[in-house]
């Protein structure tokens, strides 16, 4: 009875393994982008390359604007495998290697020249510490870059301080460090940002203009601080388990088409920027400018607030690579 079942579980198994091999593999793909957004365009025409490049036997299915939950959920659901790629931010990405912020940081990249240089000399260091997660990159990308959007005009850091202001959940010293230098920051998944804004939750949030526009946000928090925050960053990513999949043979060319989609993304959400602004600024947008003086303010913070998270929350060694090679780029 027992060899029985044995061969009975073995065939099972063949079988299995062969109905793999004929109905091709599926991956599943999170994302927060909007339905229809340029960024949800892109991913879909990368789906239709690989399907094309694998003959049907590798289909990438999204699950777009944060149905497979926030981007912690989804960094969770792909570990224990119940998801296997996302398009995520840049501060997703940090979830999996807290380094990734150090890119990002408020005020220190201060243009889309310096950030394409830094974020290229990065990406290696930045790939293998994913890789150590179990994870690979496919693809960096530059998403524009993030500005206050808030409910009520802010002139000043005093004003401001008067604002209970979103911050990505899950890092409870950046958390910490906001209420030491005197600021309401109110931790949330990204998810809930609407909501929040629509409750009173939230007041402020800093975030790109075609994410203000594409999730409507701007329609609640109606002025815009016309300061470079920090750089918007995106990327694709897929388990490792999961790449390990996929036939050798299709790999180089699943890469290839991500890179180049990746590219036109990119140029496209830059241009996409300008045109929300554009479009936001029709419908009761309030563009805020920042004085010279404000933005010394704003640095002296930010540089205070650094001097907590440095080698806490933000490796040091990455905080150190951006930095030479941002001097590196400004000397030359």
């Amino acid at each position: 009875m027992k060899s029985c079942n044995r061969i009975l579980i073995f065939i099972f198994f063949i079988l299995f393994f062969y109905s793999q091999l004929v109905n091709g593999q599926t991956i599943k793909m999170g994302s927060l982008v909007p339905t229809g957004s340029p960024w949800d365009i892109s991913l879909k025409k990368i789906a239709a390359e690989w399907s094309k490049i694998s003959g049907g036997k590798v289909k990438l299915k999204i699950y777009p604007g944060g149905i497979a939950g926030d981007e912690g959920d989804m960094i969770r659901k792909m570990r224990i495998g119940q998801l296997d790629a996302a398009a995520m931010t840049g501060l997703g990405l940090n979830r999996i290697y807290k380094g990734v912020v150090a890119i990002q940081l408020p005020l220190l990249i201060q243009n889309d020249r310096e950030l394409e240089y830094v974020l290229n000399k990065m990406k290696p260091f930045y790939d293998k510490k994913i890789e150590e997660k179990g994870f690979k990159v496919l693809l960096w990308n530059r998403a524009g870059w993030a500005y206050f959007f808030s409910k009520k005009a802010i002139h000043t850091l005093d004003d401001m301080k008067k604002q209970k202001i979103f911050v990505w959940e899950g890092d409870a010293d950046l958390v910490q460090t906001w209420k030491e230098l005197g600021f309401k920051p109110v931790p949330l998944a990204a998810t809930e940002i609407m909501t929040s804004l629509q409750s009173g939750m939230i007041d402020t949030l800093a975030t790109s203009p075609i994410a203000a526009a594409s999730y409507q946000w701007f329609g609640i928090a109606k002025y815009m601080s016309k300061l470079n925050w920090a750089p918007f960053l995106g990327g694709v990513i897929i388990s490792s388990k999961a790449w390990n999949r996929i036939k050798k043979e299709y790999r180089d060319d699943f890469i290839n088409v991500v890179e180049k989609i990746g590219a036109q993304m990119e140029k496209n959400a830059l241009e996409a920027d300008k045109k929300a602004i554009a479009v936001m600024k029709k419908h009761g947008l309030n563009i805020l400018p920042v004085s010279d003086q404000v933005q010394k303010d704003w640095e002296i913070t930010v540089n205070e607030g650094l001097k907590r998270l440095i080698g806490k929350s933000i490796p040091e060694d990455a905080y150190e690579k951006v930095k030479k090679y941002l001097e590196e780029y400004r000397k030359k």
